[in-house]
């Protein structure tokens, strides 16, 4: 069983698959990152030792979440003796809306995307977008008005496409290693470090 995690924005998503199939799926605050796990188990009638394999979003997104999502994935493999995979935030946004231009609100006024499937971090203004290109993720959503100026389309607010789902990080996870070799992907230096600098 395969135990799946991203807490990179405000929403935290967790799933557990086993054998590639979603037994369970929760969609909460990264507060909630281990109820939803213990949840997804009992649901399941497994217990944690039955986990093969972790899978954790390694962002980029907010630097608290993306601290809880690794150091819950730090903790588990290490009391469980499991290898741990990180997987892109944006490529696990990519995986759930095939076509589609993710983009993470990485608040101060800029986005996360990927430009040229390479993580960036720019303002919205600096993203260039075709006329009929779909975006997904809550910077999607935070900036609508830009995108369909643009030309672009926007699902619905309240759309799954906006999620990183975690079953689509443990699609994507392929390779698994020691905990503390997952490394995350952050694009800037923390506002703390910002502000003292």
């Amino acid at each position: 069983m395969t135990l799946a995690f991203d807490t990179a924005t405000a929403v935290a998503t967790s799933a557990l698959l086993r054998d590639g199939t979603l037994l369970g799926e929760r969609i909460s605050t990264p507060v909630r990152l281990l109820v939803d796990v213990d949840d997804l188990l009992r649901e399941a009638g497994a217990s944690p030792e039955e986990l093969t394999g972790l899978v954790v979003g390694v962002g980029p997104g907010s630097f608290t979440g993306i601290r809880i999502g690794l150091s819950a994935a730090r903790s588990l493999a290490f009391a469980l003796s499991l290898k741990v995979a990180g997987v892109s935030t944006l490529r696990a946004l990519a995986q759930g809306a095939p076509g589609a231009v993710p983009i993470v609100d990485a608040k101060r006024g800029e986005i996360f995307t990927l430009l040229d499937g390479i993580p960036a971090c720019l303002r919205p203004a600096e993203l260039e977008l075709e006329a009929g290109t779909s975006c997904v993720g809550d910077g999607a959503v935070r900036y609508r008005p830009v995108w369909e100026r643009a030309g672009a389309v926007v699902p619905p607010d309240p759309s799954a496409l906006h999620l990183p789902l975690a079953r689509f990080h443990a699609v994507l996870a392929d390779e698994f290693g020691p905990a503390e070799q997952v490394d995350p992907l952050y694009l800037r230096i923390p506002d703390a470090d910002r502000i003292r600098g």
